[in-house]
Formats: C-alpha cells, sequence, structure tokens
C-alpha cells in the first residue's frame, strides 16, 4: 500500500526568536515501520522543498536514515500530490503544524480524499492541527464526534509554548465535536477510533504507526 506523510513548511516559532519545524522522531518511526511492513512511503510538505525540523536527534539511527533521503530534500507540495495514490496519510507533528496546517486546503484536500476512499487519516503530537480543516463531503467535520488524541494544554504549559502558539489544539478539536482523551504528560497515548488515529505526544509517534498498519490490515480484509 502506499502511505503520505505530511509536513510542515513552518520554520518560526512565533515571536521567540526560535526555530521550529516537523518534529523529526514523528515522521522517522512511523516511515520506518510503514516500509519495513513493505507500504511505499511518500513526503508532502504546505510549501514543498526541504522542510524544517525540529526534535532532531543525531544519535538516532531511524531519524539519520530518514533524513538522508533524496525525496525529505525535494517534497511536492500538497496540490501536487494525487490523493487517489494513497492509502493513509499521515501527519506528523512540530510546533510548525500549528501556523500552517489548520485550513489549509490542499492539505484538507489531500485527507477527505484518503478518507472518503476508505483510507486511513492518522496524526501524532501537534499534527492533528491539520484536522482542524478536514471536511467531510456531508459538510461536517472529520472529527466530530470521535474521541482523538493530541498535544494536551498541560504538555503545552510543560514546554512553556501556552502564550506562543496561536490557539489551544485540544480546544479546537473539541470545539469541532470532538472528544478529546487526554493521557499522562509526554506518556505515550494512542487513540483509533474508526479509520482516524491520532496520538498525543513524540511518544506516540510508534504507537500511531501500529495502529494505522493495524487499520490497514483490517480494511484489506474486509475488501
Amino acid at each position: 500500500m502506499n502511505i503520505l506523510i505530511a509536513l510542515t513548511s513552518h520554520a518560526r516559532l512565533g515571536d521567540t526568536g526560535r526555530t521550529t519545524g516537523f518534529y523529526v522522531s514523528e515522521a522517522a518511526h512511523p516511515w520506518a515501520a510503514f516500509t519495513g511492513a513493505g507500504h511505499e512511503v511518500g513526503f508532502v510538505s504546505v510549501r514543498g522543498g526541504e522542510p524544517p525540523r525540529d526534535g532532531e536527534d543525531p544519535s538516532d539511527p531511524v531519524q539519520r536514515r530518514l533524513l538522508e533521503l533524496p525525496a525529505l530534500r525535494a517534497t511536492p507540495r500538497p496540490e501536487e500530490v494525487d490523493a487517489g495514490r494513497y492509502d493513509a496519510i499521515l501527519f506528523a507533528g512540530g510546533h510548525g503544524t500549528m501556523w500552517d496546517f489548520p485550513d489549509n486546503p490542499g492539505l484538507a484536500a489531500l485527507a477527505t480524499t484518503v478518507y472518503e476512499r476508505g483510507g486511513v487519516v492518522a496524526a501524532v503530537c501537534h499534527g492533528p492541527a491539520a484536522l482542524v480543516g478536514v471536511t467531510l463531503s456531508c459538510g461536517a467535520p472529520l472529527v466530530a464526534g470521535r474521541r482523538v488524541a493530541a498535544f494536551t494544554d498541560a504538555e503545552e504549559a510543560a514546554v512553556g509554548l501556552t502564550g506562543v502558539v496561536p490557539f489551544s489544539l485540544a480546544s479546537r478539536l473539541v470545539e469541532l465535536g470532538a472528544e478529546h482523551v487526554p493521557g499522562p504528560d509526554f506518556a505515550p497515548r494512542v487513540i483509533r477510533d474508526g479509520r482516524l488515529v491520532t496520538g498525543q505526544n513524540p511518544a506516540s509517534a510508534d504507537g500511531v504507526a501500529r495502529e494505522v498498519l493495524a487499520a490497514l490490515s483490517a480494511g484489506k480484509e474486509q475488501a
């Protein structure tokens, strides 16, 4: 199967003077799990090209392998991607997503197409910011009536960025009709609600990948 990993292109952490981007482990470990299971993985970023990164751990061989991929240095923009090719899409996190994932029409179209074709939509940590703008053909938000995990207000406070991010991710998801189900700070927390898989923080990336694979397997068996 084909799986798409979506990444932020936003590099500025508000007015702090610090940089941000996609959180490398949240893309690297799912990528390793997906390719290890025999699936093809593509990448997309909001503005295309080489996306900025954050939280890189040079001692992690999985992250090093991901960052060596030529495809990661020349990602397409959402409008250049054929969503019909993909069986699943994963929105990796990183604080940059809070600025350029919400209400991005290209990303929203990719998620809607994948989901309405029977595919899996997944997001981890701040990646669920992409789900804020995803509306199904029936007019309902994708997250309405769904149990979800995402970076919590408590975790945002713990990293000192409550007043820096443009909104509370958990609160926005609840406003859209989701049931946000938080776990302990910085501990793995993964929720699979049908073909929607979400994780709370970087520690949840591996679990999100496993649940995406399980959802794909379940869909294949039902087909």
